[in-house]
């Protein structure tokens, strides 16, 4: 007798069946390549991890891959920017965590749901890479705890939304703490508390990096013999925050538009020494360059540019200030308690000089008057009569000290700079005057077809 065949237990035999052969393509032999291929569904990312041999590369197909994951083989696994890594768990405090050398995460966009001090990656490995990356996160972006010889490139970092709580209390984008020869490139950062940050990290490279609308653009704290070069920060609170550090080089950078805050900088240079600042584009910034107790450090071909206060000195001494330039801004310099600054070879641009030999030198030197700035630091009233005829006469007439002001005693006639500032300058300049040019286009063809609408 044949038995009859239930087709209830038939369909769920099928769908085992099925089940059996998902599992077979997602969980390969052991090769050099593996490629993960999701179901429509969200699916969980730890188990490929798990299946893969070190050193296999995983190519993760088009889909949603359900986190925390754990990365602790030499593996490269590469999304090809389609493979969304979603991690909602509300005691996980990363969704990836990496503690392998030489792992490559590439081409993933990761959402990280959990605020506070959760991570959408942490490192604890050295010389992993990380590129390519698209990163939403409630907490921090990328940290790295003592992983060494790393590359951050290329990766766009931001914030969930916009708007909604302070800067200071979300995480910052890139996060670094004891770990060294670190390169931070091409990367864009935006609506977190710090976009880069470093501390006790040495030997580190940040260049080419794109930061907006954070507090501080970059914050260093103890990263000896690192370079801060080639980037932009724009609507930041402040730039550059570099503090405790000797012989660091930032170089090539454009700080523009700090100004929404009281204590908004281009570059604030607190306790710094033996170190360069030079060919940096600082526009728009409440003040251009703070520096604070710093010395033996070399500010050379700055372009400072439309600022508040161009550059500020305190406590500041020893510091060699040259071929600089100062346009357009409203108070030029204002130094207190700082000596033996040398200055010299500087452009000021309200500075009316006298160039008797003609070789380019004013004869006359160039004294910074802190007559203004002392009297609204005693009443910030007084500040209405900026540049009123009585100010500016008080100001000429006021002497006290001057033996201690700061002075230039070679300022420039006409302003000299590295081509790299004046293509940065140029660059703001020529936006500005296609601006003003569209303008005028627009008021001449309104003018025009006014005119013959009355005729």
């Amino acid at each position: 007798m044949i038995p009859s065949i239930n087709t209830n237990n038939t369909g769920t035999l099928r769908i085992l069946i099925l089940m059996l052969f998902s599992l077979f393509l997602m969980y390969p032999a052991s090769c050099g390549t593996v490629s993960a291929n999701p179901n429509p569904e969200v699916i969980s990312l730890q188990p490929i991890i798990d299946a893969a041999n070190n050193g296999d590369s995983i190519t993760l197909a088009p889909g949603t891959y359900l986190g925390p994951v754990h990365i602790d083989k030499r593996l490269t696994i590469n999304g090809e920017g389609r493979a969304t890594l979603l991690n909602s768990y509300p005691d996980a405090e990363v969704a990836v965590l990496i503690s392998a050398d030489d792992a490559k995460l590439k081409g993933l966009n990761i959402q990280q749901d959990n605020g506070g001090e959760a991570a959408a990656i942490r490192v604890e490995a050295d010389q992993v890479t990380l590129e390519d990356l698209s990163i939403h996160t409630a907490g921090f972006g990328i940290v790295l705890r003592e992983a060494n010889d790393c590359v951050i490139a290329n990766n766009k970092i931001r914030w969930f939304t916009p708007k909604g709580a302070a800067s200071g209390t979300r995480g910052n984008g890139i996060d670094l703490y004891n770990s060294q020869g670190t390169n931070i490139r091409a990367n864009e950062i935006s609506y977190l508390r710090d976009g880069i940050y470093l501390e006790n990290s040495r030997n580190t490279k940040v260049d080419q990096n794109r930061l907006y609308y954070l507090r501080y653009a970059i914050h260093c704290m103890y990263i000896n013999g690192s370079s801060i070069s080639n980037n932009i920060g724009e609507y930041n609170i402040t730039g550059a925050m570099v503090m405790g550090v000797k012989d660091v080089v930032v170089s090539g950078n454009s700080f523009r538009k700090q100004s929404q805050n009281v204590h908004s900088q281009g570059i604030l240079l607190y306790d710094v020494s033996t170190s360069s600042i030079v060919n940096n584009l600082v526009e728009g910034n409440r003040v251009g360059i703070y520096m604070q107790q710093s010395s033996d450090n070399t500010l050379q071909n700055n372009l400072v540019l439309r600022n508040y206060i161009g550059i500020q000195f305190e406590g500041a001494g020893g510091n060699q200030f040259q071929r600089n330039g100062f346009i357009a801004n409203v108070i030029e310099a204002h130094a207190t308690g700082s000596k033996n600054n040398q200055m010299n070879g500087n452009y000021w641009d309200s500075f009316e000089g006298l160039d008797i030999t003609g070789d380019g030198i004013s004869d006359l030197p160039y004294a910074i008057n802190p007559f203004y700035q002392q009297l609204i630091t005693k009443n910030a009233a007084y500040q209405l009569f900026f540049q009123s005829p009585g100010m500016t006469f008080l100001s000429d007439m006021y002497t006290n000290g001057k033996a201690q002001w700061s002075t230039d005693p070679t300022p420039l006639m006409q302003l000299q700079l590295d081509k790299a500032t004046q293509g940065q300058a140029s660059g703001g300049q020529g936006l500005v005057m296609l601006v003003g040019l569209l303008l005028l286009f627009v008021s001449v063809i309104t003018i025009i077809y006014m005119g013959v609408l009355r005729l």
